[in-house]
């Protein structure tokens, strides 16, 4: 990786450049990143891929205009040509008076250490032992018969941003993770299911014979799947899954989508979103996160926001031109890519734990849908409505009673949201997580 003192001045260099050449103000970002891959089906490695990449984004602004470029070379002549054609493009971009560089009193100032980088940088062999150890653990499972393989990766990627008006800052993250999906077989029947981990740190991650073995028995716990009549019944998502509704909850929060008014949330700042108790928070100062970040991108300080609390909404999460459109100041959640102007984002987004376990969850319900699979997109941001695909397990008088499939659930996410109550079993498999989560009410549609 380039030495992040060295990009850095070369950075703020190029938003010198860019004021010199006509710009009131500039800001330059970088992202450099490094992967390897590794692909394995039936004891075997098939794929071996690594990639490296340096990517460059210029954002310039003249008076109330602003233009957004990027390049992946950065050679000295290179990068002449695109200050120039990036002042040009902002002299001749419509008006927008909201987008600015934020204030230097906003700026951050200091970077906590976060322990995100791994120091060590695995093998191809050590990558191929973790993918090869879980499909042998899968395979081992009684009535597993075939694998559709997995794979491990790893990567780091390092940010460093730069302002005309004095801010510059850098980080870097690591990731790594596995997978394996395992095929169980009756009848002439297939079914297949998988398991995963994920972490910053290599050290972190499951065992993955532990991994495997979870894939392989949830393969062969779907055997045998029946369907069930259209009804009206609760609704459990497994853990691994419920993620996605917090998901569904971010994206309705955004202040670019509040300040356009197309959020089924729009009106309900301040209050009741979710029923008593539930908490959600969006950590981006985390240790070893895996969306963690000292600063967002617009320089603004990192910090913890309490999106939900004790079920009320509490915030939007704001970048500084939305903040802006709603007569609000940023908190901190701009996020970028190269070439494209902030908008507002989460981080590490966890929906607290409650206080029962996911067996006592179900132990009251009678009959009922415990998920452990979705299809399809789900949520319709303007009004809340809410449909996929599902699969997963029947519930009869508290306990999981047979696997169904060929399902469809749904709802409307305000409705869903209010009637929610969470499980004690949070797990922090990826940036977004929630624990098993119930939700009384919801269309359940088979036969």
């Amino acid at each position: 990786m380039t030495q992040s003192a060295a990009l850095l001045d070369r950075l703020a260099d190029l938003v010198a450049r860019a004021r010199r050449a006509g710009a009131d103000g500039a800001d330059a970002l970088v992202a450099e990143s490094r992967s390897l891959e590794v692909a394995c089906r039936m004891g075997k490695r098939e794929t071996l891929e690594r990639a490296e990449s340096l990517d460059l984004g210029l954002r310039v602004f003249v008076g109330d205009r602003q233009a957004s470029v990027a390049t992946g070379d950065l050679s000295l002549r290179t990068l002449d040509a695109l200050v120039e054609r990036a002042v040009a493009m902002a002299k001749a971009a419509p008006p927008d008076p909201l987008a600015f560089l934020a204030p230097a009193a906003m700026l951050a100032q200091t970077f906590p250490d976060l322990d995100l980088v791994d120091p060590g940088e695995p093998t191809p062999e050590q990558l191929g032992a973790l993918a090869l150890a879980a499909e042998a653990a899968a395979l081992d499972v009684a009535g597993v018969g075939n694998s559709e393989g997995g794979g491990a990766s790893w990567g780091v990627t390092a940010i460093a941003l730069a302002t005309s008006n004095g801010f510059a800052g850098s980080y870097a993250r690591t990731g790594a993770s596995f997978s394996t999906t395992a095929i169980a077989k009756r009848d002439g029947v297939m079914e297949r299911d998988y398991d995963y981990s994920s972490a910053t740190h290599l050290a972190d991650l499951a065992d993955p014979a532990v991994i495997g073995r979870s894939a392989g028995e949830r393969a062969v716990r779907r055997l045998g799947a029946r369907r069930v009549k259209s009804q009206a019944v609760p609704v459990v998502f497994e853990q691994r899954l419920a993620g996605g509704l917090v998901r569904s909850f971010a994206g309705a929060i955004n202040g670019a989508a509040i300040a356009r008014g197309v959020s089924y949330l729009k009106d309900k700042l301040g209050q009741p979103v979710f029923g008593p108790g539930v908490q959600i928070v969006d950590d981006p100062l985390r240790t070893r996160g895996m969306a963690s970040k000292p600063f967002d991108g617009e320089g603004l300080p990192a910090r913890a926001l309490n999106l939900i609390e004790d079920g009320v909404l509490t915030t939007w999460t704001l970048d500084l031109r939305a903040a802006a459109k709603l007569g609000l100041t940023s908190n901190g959640r701009a996020s970028r890519g190269i070439g494209s102007n902030p908008s507002p984002g989460v981080t590490n987004l966890d929906m607290q734990p409650g206080a029962l376990s996911p067996e006592a969850l179900i132990g009251d319900i009678r009959s009922g849908l415990f998920i452990t699979e979705l299809i399809g997109h789900g949520g319709d941001m303007a009004t809340g409505d809410y449909s996929r695909g599902a699969s997963g397990y029947w519930i009869e008088n508290g306990a999981l009673a047979y696997p169904v499939n060929e399902l469809t659930i749904a709802g409307n996410l305000k409705d869903m949201f209010l009637a929610l109550t969470p499980a004690n079993d949070l797990i922090r498999r990826g940036s977004v997580n929630a624990p098993t989560v119930r939700i009384d009410g919801m269309t359940v549609a088979g036969q």
